[in-house]
């Protein structure tokens, strides 16, 4: 029986039920307008499905995915993606969205408006869109939804980091004594624009809201060392970390699970990405905000601390068609940082580059990014193998942590591609034997790699406050033996220059700390024949490999560190900091 057939057929069955002759039950009596309004809504439920079933083939007919939204979980953050007036003008919705991912629900996917959206979108949010076809139904019930987000919009504009409340902060605050006097005079609306204002004013790369017994603590991390900047109230705990939950699409009823979001703050000289994370403790919830700034324009190998020896090196290295380069070090070391810097050389036309990463920290122009999703079981070996089907010229991997990855990452380089990725080893030397532990056959490995970086961070010194000092004798007698240990090449400069060395005083500059920035020491390891003839032969000691290298012209980290110490660019403590 067609759809027609159902309502005429209800018809009738409600005709006689009523009755059309002498002595009928009243027409407006109570159960006849119930009875009346269930039929409606009967006849309205057929002519619904009715239609559904020609969405459904019309979609077939157009070769583009059909969906029914009549229960489909919608979130606000979806909705904010496509503003109301826009998603009526078009006739589509986006009814999913994840850090890579978006879903765009169309009445006629087909028109020139919604292609050239869909194209825009994506170029916009660096995101895989997939369109569907969806009813005028389905359609109507999420642009029903957009009426329950004034609420929402309303919180989060007040929340909202954009140029004039930015450049309010800018001004009020220039160290953290001021950030605290002006937190103690805001409202609680205002808190989490201090904060985040703040944050970037003082180039944090993290803001840390912890909660304790008495009170919170605001903590901003410059330059990679946690300081304490404020104390706010315990009463204002709740509103600020909803406020927060609000705006970064978290759950704001959820306080005993960790929880992870985001949201950007769009400023005239480039967007900042902010990661949020939020994990249960005894007083109360505690959140991280990661400040990525995206305009990563004018990052070069030279900028971020690659010179002389190393970097003509690697320079070599990058040119090559296929191979690994590995960088390894600690977390927070600026890996990615080093690989995003080799991408910005080798990102040309005619040359396809897609990297997987956990997560995407930087978008960048002419690179297709992914980003794993444990959860629904696209890991890094699984998004490799994906990677190898969309045939690129060089690919980058967040990092290698397993043996399935480690073999699909050598049969990349071993099969014309350049694969670029990180480990975590407390050297150059150290990567080999991690990667032997895992399981990697020692024949594959050789003439897979081309080099290994073995990197560090350290701090700056100000160049508004920077002054000389005189050494320790215990200090002096420590660096002159670094030096000695350089290849001839390097001894010879450092014995012809002076040898000076400074501080940073502390001043409003700086914040008072002494630094300001921060740049990387470097060590890397070419795998020379020589090298290969080791692994091959299983002599792969971190510490005769590491001789080796040093013997054929390396420098080790500690002696790139005090060559930077010497131009004055860092101080000798920062560097015994890292590394020894």
């Amino acid at each position: 029986m067609d759809g027609f057939g159902s309502i005429n057929n209800l018809l009738d069955q409600n005709g006689q039920q009523h009755g059309t002759g002498q002595g009928a039950a009243p027409a407006l009596s109570v159960a006849s307008d119930e009875k009346e309004f269930e039929l409606q809504k009967k006849i309205i439920q057929i002519e619904q499905k009715e239609k559904e079933i020609e969405t459904k083939a019309f979609a077939e007919q157009i070769g583009i995915p059909h969906i029914d939204l009549d229960k489909f979980p919608v979130t606000q953050e979806s909705l904010r993606q496509i503003p109301l007036k826009q998603a009526k003008e078009l006739g589509a919705v986006c009814f999913y969205k994840s850090q890579d991912q978006a879903r765009i629900g169309a009445l006629d996917p087909q028109t020139d408006a919604v292609q050239k959206f869909v194209k825009a979108f994506e170029q916009r949010t660096h995101t895989r869109t997939v369109v569907y076809v969806v009813s005028q139904k389905s359609f109507d019930r999420i642009v029903e939804m957009y009426n329950r987000l004034p609420i929402i919009e309303g919180i989060i504009k007040d929340i909202k980091i954009n140029a004039e409340s930015l450049s309010k902060v800018k001004g009020d605050v220039n160290d953290f004594q001021s950030l605290k006097k002006l937190l103690s005079q805001a409202n609680t609306t205002d808190l989490v624009v201090y904060i985040l204002g703040a944050g970037l004013k003082l180039d944090a790369s993290d803001i840390h809201v912890e909660a304790e017994q008495n009170k919170i603590v605001i903590r901003f991390r410059l330059d990679g060392i946690l300081h304490d900047a404020a104390d706010l109230p315990k009463e204002v705990f709740h509103q600020l970390i909803s406020r927060v939950k609000l705006v970064a699409g978290l759950k704001i009823n959820i306080t005993n699970k960790p929880q992870d979001g985001r949201f950007t703050i769009n400023l005239p000289d480039g967007d900042v990405d902010v990661r949020v994370s939020t994990m249960p403790t005894v007083f109360g919830e505690s959140i991280v905000m990661r400040l990525l700034h995206q305009n990563r324009k004018g990052l070069t190998l030279e900028s971020i601390g690659l010179r002389g020896y190393a970097f003509d090196k690697l320079m070599h290295q990058i040119q090559r068609p296929n191979g690994m380069i590995i960088t390894t070090g600690p977390t927070g070391s600026g890996k990615t940082t080093t690989l995003y810097a080799i991408m910005q050389i080798i990102n040309k036309p005619g040359v396809k580059i897609i990297t997987l990463e956990d997560p995407v920290e930087y978008k960048m122009e002419g690179v297709n990014q992914s980003q794993v999703d444990h959860e629904k079981g696209y890991d890094f070996a699984t998004g490799l193998k994906s990677i190898l089907r969309q045939d690129p010229d060089i690919a980058m991997v967040g990092e290698i942590r397993d043996l399935e990855t480690a073999q699909i990452a050598i049969q990349t380089a071993l099969t014309g591609h350049l694969l670029l990725s990180t480990i975590h080893t407390n050297s150059a030397a150290g990567a080999i034997p991690r990667f032997l532990s895992m399981g990697v056959k020692q024949f594959l490995l050789a003439p897979a790699l081309n080099a290994i970086i073995g990197q560090r961070l350290v701090r700056r010194i100000c160049e508004k406050c920077k002054k000389e000092v005189q050494l320790k004798p215990e200090e002096q007698k420590h660096v002159d033996k670094i030096i000695a240990s350089m290849p001839e090449k390097e001894n010879t400069k450092v014995e012809n220059k002076p040898k000076q060395f400074f501080i940073g005083n502390g001043c409003d500059a700086c914040n008072g700390l002494g630094y300001k920035g921060r740049v990387g020491i470097y060590e890397i390891m070419i795998i020379n024949n020589e090298i290969k003839h080791m692994i091959l032969a299983g002599q792969v000691s971190e510490y005769d490999m590491e001789a080796f290298a040093v013997k054929h012209g390396m420098l080790t980290m500690v002696q790139d560190g005090i060559l930077k110490v010497l131009d004055g660019i860092t101080s000798l403590s920062e560097v015994f900091r890292v590394i020894e």
